[in-house]
């Protein structure tokens, strides 16, 4: 039997080697896993759909009771995960029989008849999902406090935001109910809440993990899904499994060298790294933030790599506002097709205000702005892949957000916000779009202005818990990669992982 304290201090990898050695079984892992769930969650509200009964079915499965069913495998790839319990965001991906609904009213109800390629690829790793995790309404927030759901909490500090979107996959793996769970990335939704709550987190590349089968480029190809964890090598163990996009028929990220778990401990050599404390999308950075970037710098000199104080030129308005129109299409998409599973349009009281005004945005966009705010998105892309070439620039450190995380509640719309929302409502010319999706996301963008630009150039970025200020909270520091280089990323990662080890750091709340 294994108890909750030897189940919390190990990895997802390290509990996989124990059910295959026959040290522990799979059933036992699951149940500690159910039991702190049942204790943590209430005061967190991180898991807002529970599968404990499926989860035990699968269990037994792996124990060795034959496949009722007779079915053939998922797909024919490792299980290096076989047995460890998992989480699954209630957004994006879809999990066969089970709701999915967004935080979202509007899609309450609705249960997916079959799971998405990438959750096929979690359960062929050997993950057993115990359930849902909490996101904001239609993933379309830097906070997790929906209506439906009510705010999932930090376990670092109670009265404050994990972050979001995937900010109850973060809460849940930092509460050491899980040790990974799912998440995905528009803006920087796995390394918001990474950050937010002391994890390890990865954005892959675009094309890198599949998409679909019936979504292929959410929000335009901004979003990008994949796990929060404690180690580094969850994370590259993972990816490793769930890496192939072809079956998707998305594009595919270029191919590795070598299995990602395999640029764990290897050594990253002398890296180039390019460093700014200041916002990217936002006005301003706070002292704390700074300090962690700061901080961060000053080891990886310490490690033997180059740094200099340095960052690529490109116009953040235009390219700010090329991703506001982006993700204000993406959710009125979003928005729309629930609205025709019901055999009508989304209106306003089927969203939040603030939901609502983005999808109100999103419908307005004409074609061809639409068609610039891609071209600018790419453009960007060039004008950051440009300057690390021709600055032989590997590394691209900032922190991860402007400021910590925030309390409960703070992110809400202000008078500048509703002034933009009456006006949106009024039907504005095309013209004026661009301003008003500012002002209405002003206050996230300088929370959370540092994450986006990498969902718009497709490159890989993530957030590593290097720091913790004053309070005690963490502040994640981000590091981004050329397009395709995920490697340079894990190489660094595990470098600083064992250089300043984060896994034994522990929150309150656990």
């Amino acid at each position: 039997m294994i108890d909750a304290s030897e189940y919390e201090a190990l990895d997802g990898l390290a509990l996989a080697a124990l059910v295959r050695a026959g040290e522990v079984g799979p059933a036992e892992v699951v149940e500690t896993a159910i039991a702190l769930i049942g204790e943590r969650n209430p005061v967190l509200n991180a898991v807002v759909h529970e599968m404990s009964a499926q989860a035990r079915e699968q269990a037994a499965k792996l124990a060795g009771r034959p496949d009722e069913d007779g079915g053939p495998p998922l797909l024919d790839l490792p299980a290096p995960f076989g047995g460890v319990p998992f989480l699954v965001k209630d957004a994006g991906a879809a999990v066969a029989g089970e709701p999915l609904t967004g935080s979202c009213r509007l899609f309450e109800g609705f249960v997916p008849r079959r799971d998405s390629e990438l959750v096929r690829r979690f359960k062929a790793a050997g993950l057993i999902i115990l359930g849902k995790t909490n996101t904001p309404e239609l993933a379309a927030a830097a906070v997790t406090e929906s209506k439906m759901r009510g705010p999932c909490r930090n376990p670092w500090d109670l009265s404050r935001t994990p972050g979001g979107s995937s900010g109850g996959s973060a809460a849940a793996v930092a509460a050491r109910m899980v040790p990974l769970a799912h998440g995905a990335d528009g803006g920087g939704s796995l390394r918001i809440p990474g950050s937010c709550c002391g994890l390890f987190a990865l954005k892959p590349s675009w094309g890198r993990n599949p998409q679909g089968p019936d979504t292929v480029e959410t929000w335009g190809g901004l979003a990008q899904e994949h796990v929060l964890t404690r180690s580094v090598r969850d994370s590259a163990a993972l990816l490793d499994v769930t890496c192939d996009a072809k079956a998707a028929g998305a594009g595919v990220a270029p191919v590795p060298e070598r299995p990602f778990l395999d640029e764990v401990g290897r050594d990253p050599g002398r890296l180039r790294i390019a460093m700014t404390g200041r916002s990217l999308f936002g006005r301003e950075t706070h002292a704390d933030c700074r300090a962690a970037a700061e901080d961060a710098a000053r080891l990886c000199a310490e490690l033997g790599h180059d740094v200099v104080e340095d960052f690529p030129t490109f116009d953040a308005t235009a390219t700010r506002r090329a991703f506001l129109v982006l993700v204000a299409t993406g959710v009125a998409a979003s928005a729309q097709r629930g609205a025709l599973a019901l055999g009508r349009e989304a209106r306003a009281d089927d969203l939040e205000p603030g939901t609502w005004m983005l999808v109100r945005a999103g419908g307005l966009v004409p074609a061809d702005d639409l068609e610039a705010a891609r071209e600018r998105c790419a453009a960007a892309g060039r004008e950051v892949a440009a300057f690390m070439e021709e600055r032989a620039v590997d590394v691209l450190l900032t922190p991860t957000l402007a400021h910590p995380p925030l309390a409960i509640g703070a992110p809400g719309m202000g008078p500048d916000q509703w002034t933009a929302a009456r006006e949106l409502e009024e039907g504005p010319s095309p013209a004026r779009l661009p301003a008003l999706l500012d002002a209405l996301t002003a206050r996230a963008t300088e929370f959370v202005g540092n994450t986006a630009l990498f969902n718009v150039t497709g490159q890989p970025a993530m957030s590593v818990p290097l720091f913790w200020n004053g309070e005690g909270l963490p502040i994640g520091v981000q590091f981004a990669g050329r397009y395709g280089d995920e490697a340079s990323l894990f190489r660094l990662a595990s470098q600083l992982e064992q250089a300043r080890p984060w896994s034994g750091r522990r929150p309150p709340a656990s």
